[in-house]
């Protein structure tokens, strides 16, 4: 089995995120990261290699981004992954969820993977959709807030978040799972696992490479656009009740929460 996990670089979560106003788009000019909710698909990945209940012959970690994205596969591979592909044009910039998942799946299809693994969310944008949109043009099924996956019967058997509880679904290989942050704990890199990151397989893509067409990335293949950014409104002053006769605060605290109906 091979197994491909989508990773992305994002702001660091220390880091204030910040919208530049010129392009409507997140500041990424800060601190950068692996994003963490990618970390718990690696790690699935991983107990799955791991777990011997079926062979599990590569993980290979795929990333779209900048040039500095390769530095989030080199945290991807020392979590365990054997190998990296960035995927990486000036082309690709400004390119919404669909060019991306259009982008991504055309660097898998390349690779045949038999399931691909990839956190529920990126940190920035959150999106939620990248697993789907791949899926969508993978042709293969998809489950999204997986928080269990075992194998039974040749499938794999996946617990997955519902609205009212969970829902136990098998799926058959080959599959797109976007990972919920329950899933697991990830394991911390050893100190030779990042000393030996660097030398492992990095391959990086044009998107001529991938044979992706150009007018179905960046802007111009984008099929949403962001048209105005307004911050939130500022939130009025909260009102402070001084203790001064217990009976009476009491009774402003009562009489406050009767005039938004929040008393049963």
């Amino acid at each position: 089995m091979k197994i491909c996990v989508l990773v992305k670089e994002v702001p660091d979560a220390a880091v204030e995120k910040r919208i530049d106003p010129s392009t409507k788009r997140i500041d990424r000019s800060g601190e950068k990261n692996l994003n963490p909710f990618d970390t718990h698909a690696i790690e699935a990945a991983m107990q799955l290699k791991e777990g011997g209940a079926v062979e599990v012959d590569e993980i290979v970690a795929v990333t779209m981004g900048p040039e500095s994205a390769f530095r989030a596969l080199h945290k991807a591979v020392s979590l365990g992954a054997d190998r990296s592909i960035h995927l990486t044009d000036e082309a690709l910039t400004n390119s919404d969820v669909c060019a991306t998942g259009y982008a991504l799946a055309k660097v898998l299809e390349s690779e045949s993977p038999d399931l691909v693994l990839l956190g529920q969310q990126s940190d920035d944008g959150e999106c939620y959709t990248i697993g789907a949109v791949v899926a969508d043009h993978l042709r293969m099924p998809s489950l999204t807030q997986v928080v269990k996956i075992g194998v039974h019967e040749g499938k794999l058997r996946c617990e997955r978040q519902a609205e009212y509880g969970y829902d136990t679904v098998d799926v058959g290989l080959p599959a797109v799972i976007s990972v919920g942050d329950a899933i697991n704990e990830p394991r911390y890199p050893s100190l030779k696992a990042i000393m030996g990151a660097k030398k492992k397989q990095l391959d990086t893509k044009s998107i001529a490479d991938a044979g992706i067409e150009a007018d179905r990335v960046g802007s111009a293949g984008s099929r949403t656009a962001v048209l105005e950014i307004n911050p939130p409104p500022p939130k009025e002053p909260g009102e402070i009740i001084e203790d001064d006769d217990t009976n009476a605060t009491v009774e402003k605290i009562i009489s406050w929460l009767d005039e938004r109906k929040l008393l049963a």
